[in-house]
C-alpha cells in the first residue's frame, strides 16, 4: 500500500516551514532549573521548538529513566515564559493523555516503540480524535515497512499531522557512529511518501557532538524539511547521553554553518546540470544493455554446463571474478566495496538464470 496516507501539514503558528524546521532541547528533563535555562537559551537563539526527554526507555532498569509527570509543568513554564512549543516522547496510552493535558504541542514515538505494533496502535488509538502533530522515529532494525505501518496506524486513526525521524539504525558491526544513517531507507520512504516530512536526528545518528554537523549537512544535502538536536546547557552534567548534546551556543554555530541548497529545478533554463543528467541516462541506458547482454552470456554458459555435466555454482570462478572487479574498481577510481557489492547481485542473478535454464533442458 503505497502512497495512500492522509497527511497534512504540520501546523504551528509562527514557526515558519521553511528548511530547516529545527527541534531542540536536553536528552532528558532533569531539573526545573536545568529546563528552564536551556529553554531560555535556546529560545534568544531563535529555537521555536523545545523537545526533552519526560520518560525516557532505557536499556537496563536501575538507571535514569525520566523524571515522569513532575516534569511535564516545567514545560508549561517553558511555553508560558519563551513563547516556545514543546516536545515530548510518549510511548504508552497513559503518557499520550498526561501529556495532551500538561498542554504539550508536538509528540513524538521512539525508535523502540515504533519497532512494535502491539505498542503504536495502543497510542494510535490514544490519539483519535486529536490533532496534535506526532512525529514517528524510525525502528531501531532498517525495516521500512514496519516504519511505513506505524504511519498508517495513526493515520487510521485520525492523525494527519505527521512527520518521520530519521535517527539511524543499529548494527551489529562497529562503525564511526552511534547508529548507521543507512541513508537509503529514508530515501525510499520519501519516494513511497513524498508528501511525509523527514527530520533527520544527528545526536542520535552521531552519538558524538563534534559529528553533528557533518550529518545535518548531509541531511541537508538530501533535501530533509528539519533537524532535532539535543541541546543542554552543560552537557558535560547530562543525565543522560552527555557525549551527544551540545550546549545552545554551539549548537547555534551548527544552524549557521549549515548550507541549504536550492531544491527545486523546475522552470528554470536549461542548465549545465540538464545536459549533465542527458549524460547520466545515456550512460545508464548503455549499462542496462551490457547487463542484458551479459545475462545473455550466462544463460549460454548454462548450456554449456548442462551438455557437460557441469555444477552452476564456480566458487573458484566467483572469488577470481571478484578479486579482479575489485583491483579494476580502484584503477577506475571506484569504492571497491561498492562494486563487489553490485557484482554480489549481479553473480545471485547470472545464477538464478543458470538454475531457470537447467531446469527447461532438464524438462526436454
Amino acid at each position: 500500500m503505497e502512497n495512500t496516507l492522509d497527511i497534512k501539514p504540520i501546523t504551528l503558528e509562527g514557526v515558519s516551514l521553511k528548511r530547516p524546521l529545527v527541534i531542540a532541547g536536553p536528552c532528558s528533563a532533569e531539573t526545573e532549573e536545568q529546563v528552564m535555562n536551556t529553554a531560555r537559551e535556546l529560545a534568544a537563539n531563535g529555537i521555536k521548538i523545545f523537545r526533552a526527554g519526560i520518560w525516557k526507555p532505557r536499556t537496563r532498569p536501575g538507571t535514569f529513566e525520566g523524571v515522569g509527570v513532575v516534569g511535564l509543568p516545567w514545560l508549561q513554564r517553558v511555553k508560558k515564559e519563551t513563547g516556545m512549543y514543546t516536545a515530548v516522547e510518549v510511548a504508552t496510552a497513559q503518557q499520550c493523555y498526561e501529556a495532551i493535558k500538561y498542554g504539550i504541542d508536538v509528540l513524538w514515538i521512539g525508535a523502540r516503540t515504533t519497532a512494535n505494533p502491539f505498542a503504536v496502535q495502543e497510542i494510535a488509538d490514544a490519539l483519535r480524535g486529536t490533532d496534535i502533530p506526532v512525529l514517528v522515529k524510525n525502528p531501531v532494525n532498517p525495516d521500512l515497512e514496519l516504519w511505513i505501518g506505524a504511519f498508517e496506524r495513526l493515520n487510521q486513526a485520525g492523525v494527519k499531522q505527521l512527520a518521520a525521524i530519521h535517527r539511524g539504525f543499529s548494527v551489529y558491526e562497529k562503525t564511526r557512529f552511534r547508529n548507521d544513517p543507512q541513508w537509503q531507507i529514508p530515501i525510499e520512504l520519501h519516494r513511497r511518501l513524498p508528501q511525509l516530512p523527514i527530520i533527520n536526528d544527528p545526536s542520535h545518528i552521531t552519538g558524538d557532538s563534534n559529528l553533528i554537523q557533518e550529518v545535518a549537512q548531509e541531511a541537508m544535502d538530501l533535501n530533509f524539511e528539519g533537524l532535532i538536536i539535543e541541546s543542554h546547557e552543560c552537557p558535560a552534567r547530562a543525565w543522560s547521553d552527555a557525549k551527544q548534546q551540545v550546549t545552545p551556543q554551539h549548537l547555534q554555530l551548527i544552524l549557521n554553518a549549515l548550507v541549504i541548497r536550492d531544491h527545486s529545478i523546475e522552470d528554470k533554463p536549461r542548465t549545465e546540470l540538464d545536459d549533465l543528467r542527458m549524460k547520466i541516462d545515456e550512460l545508464d541506458r548503455q549499462l542496462l544493455s551490457c547487463l542484458g547482454k551479459r545475462m545473455q552470456v550466462s544463460e549460454k554458459i548454462a548450456k554449456y554446463k548442462f551438455e557437460h555435466s557441469i555444477t552452476i555454482l564456480q566458487q573458484g570462478r566467483y572469488e577470481e571474478i571478484l578479486q579482479n572487479r575489485r583491483m579494476q574498481a580502484e584503477q577506475n577510481g571506484l569504492n571497491p566495496d561498492f562494486v563487489v557489492k553490485v557484482y554480489e547481485d549481479i553473480h545471485e542473478e547470472s545464477v538464478n538464470r543458470q538454475n531457470n535454464v537447467m531446469k527447461e533442458l532438464s524438462k526436454k
